[in-house]
């Protein structure tokens, strides 16, 4: 077992997405950067979406009673065991009675913690990832808390640890390849030149289901009169106060704003790392781009995570 000492600013439990549930209501969920997951799930031995910790802005301290092994990956961050350094991106070796601290992110939002063997969660709708806002999965749809116990595998697995070419940097500025969306004809021209050209900042309300772009306002508006219609992590929509809001892993499945742009898929892991003050540029690409890029970017990765086409 694994004992939470202390549980972090927002800790939780996830895995893979939920697919095919959309047109039920049911958001896709699951780790905001898979990337990272995936990452440090490899470290361990286990399969990709293996149940694991995400940890937001400040990460847990956690107990152990039986040895096994533990990675992380995602943001940078200082993590400590027995109170000596220990490394991201390496495979830990952990023993009975060890204290592993992870503390504040130093850059990026959130960091992952996989555990040899995986944590042990029943699956809900496909998935043992939390649904914050719907309170399912994971430890009863909620965040972690003191004094929680969790479950996993008692092994140890292989020392690895990730190439250096296969570690992301997470940055306070980055650019993210966008397409049109339903409603990008709403903009005119001088608009599309603001939210192509713009340096754009996450604003302090930034969660998992999305983030407020600070900056330049759009003069964008559907008088009211725009039915709900789908959105998707990625979309980027503009209220009518002109502030574009990007939505997020946990982000509902229909919504009423102007749709004026959406992140390419090979960039959505990029959202789960954006934290507030952190700024972007939303860069305009041809769809048959972007497939391109993606192609490129799972070719890429390939050598080191086989899986990566199910994971980006």
């Amino acid at each position: 077992m694994i004992r939470v000492l202390k549980p972090g600013l927002q800790t939780t439990i996830q895995s893979r997405p939920r697919i095919g549930l959309r047109h039920r209501g049911v958001p896709s969920g699951g780790a905001a950067d898979q990337l990272s997951l995936a990452l440090a799930n490899k470290l361990v031995g286990n399969k990709w979406d293996a149940p694991a910790l995400e940890a937001t802005l400040i990460g847990p301290t956690l107990l152990f009673d039986k040895s096994c092994s533990v990675s992380i990956a995602g943001g940078k961050v200082a993590t400590t065991l027995n109170g000596a350094p220990v490394k991201s991106h390496e495979c830990i070796p952990v023993r009975v009675n060890d204290e592993l601290a992870i503390g504040g992110l130093l850059s990026g939002a959130r960091v992952y913690i996989a555990f040899s063997g995986g944590l042990q969660f029943e699956s809900v709708l496909g998935s043992a990832s939390t649904n914050l806002q719907a309170a399912f999965g994971g430890v009863d749809g909620r965040a972690l808390q003191a004094g929680d116990t969790l479950r996993a595998l008692a092994r140890l697995a292989d020392n690895a640890k990730t190439p250096d070419e296969f570690r992301p940097r997470s940055l306070a500025s980055v650019a993210l390849r966008t397409c049109e969306a339903m409603e990008t004809d709403l903009l005119d021209d001088a608009q599309r030149t603001v939210l192509f050209e713009s340096k754009w900042q996450v604003g302090q309300r930034a969660d998992r289901m999305g983030m407020r772009l600070g900056g330049a306002l759009l003069d964008v508006t559907s008088d009211g009169r725009m039915p709900s219609a789908a959105v998707f992590p990625g979309t980027v929509q503009c209220p009518e106060d002109g502030a574009p809001y990007l939505l997020s892993v946990d982000a509902g499945t229909v919504g009423g704003y102007p749709r004026i742009v959406q992140v390419a898929r090979l960039d959505l892991h990029i959202l789960g790392q954006l934290r507030p003050g952190d700024r972007l540029r939303l860069l305009r690409t041809d769809p048959d781009e972007a497939v391109d890029l993606l192609r490129a970017k799972h070719d890429y990765w390939r050598e080191w995570l086989p899986d990566i086409a199910a994971i980006i």
